[in-house]
């Protein structure tokens, strides 16, 4: 399969698409990802975009389209690929499609992960994540809490909870999103390659992408 999955800040994308990799072999590709690998690997993109990363800029689409590239023509995406988070924006979503047209590939389908406001908020200000750099596990407060006293159950270091996933910043991050993100869904629907589904509980919106992609 080859996929886009869409949708807001704490909708599910890489819960989803891990679920979905067991189903055919596909991988999960998301930028933060392939950024962190090509640093850690010290290419000469990795270098550069370390070199925006390190001034606190934004990376530039270009770059990152460069890295995209580089990434899909890798062997283990012979399978198929699911983008977690990739397109977020109209020109990325061109740039994209240009992109595949060189490779020779299409994408079957782009699911807009549809979650309540208030759902959101709930899975994001209960979340915490591990305070180790190398651990970096996500736990959750009510359906997957850490130890008793805070702590790390791979690690044992403590947990936290993350400078934007408080109320008010998961809230400014919906606004961003909202902005900048929602209208992929309009220009995925002109494409007659989007796919809308309420996804409240995981396995069932895997269950759902694999009809639709059947259908």
């Amino acid at each position: 399969m080859r996929v886009v999955l869409l949708g807001a800040p704490g909708a599910g994308k890489g819960t989803i698409a891990k679920l979905l990799t067991e189903h055919d072999g596909s991988v999960q590709i998301s930028t933060g990802d392939i950024l962190r690998a090509a640093v850690k690997e010290g290419t000469e993109l990795g270098k550069e975009a370390k070199g925006y990363m390190d001034r606190g800029d934004l990376v530039p689409d270009s770059l990152i389209i460069k890295m995209m590239e580089e990434r899909l023509q890798d062997e283990d995406c012979e399978k198929g690929f699911i983008l977690d988070g990739f397109p977020r924006t109209i020109p990325q979503a061109e740039e994209l499609k240009k992109l595949l047209e060189r490779l020779g590939l299409e994408l079957d389908l782009v699911v807009n992960l549809e979650v309540p406001t208030e759902v959101i908020l709930d899975r994001l200000t209960t979340r915490r994540t591990c305070s180790n750099p190398d651990c970096q596990a996500i736990y959750n407060i009510k359906s997957n809490p850490p130890t008793e006293d805070g702590r790390c159950k791979i690690c044992g270091s403590p947990v936290i909870q993350r400078e934007d996933e408080t109320e008010e910043a998961i809230m400014n991050r919906l606004k961003t999103y909202n902005e900048k993100t929602a209208p992929l869904i309009s220009y995925y629907e002109n494409e007659r390659l989007l796919k809308n589904i309420l996804s409240l509980n995981s396995r069932e919106t895997v269950e759902k992408v694999k009809e639709a992609l059947q259908g």
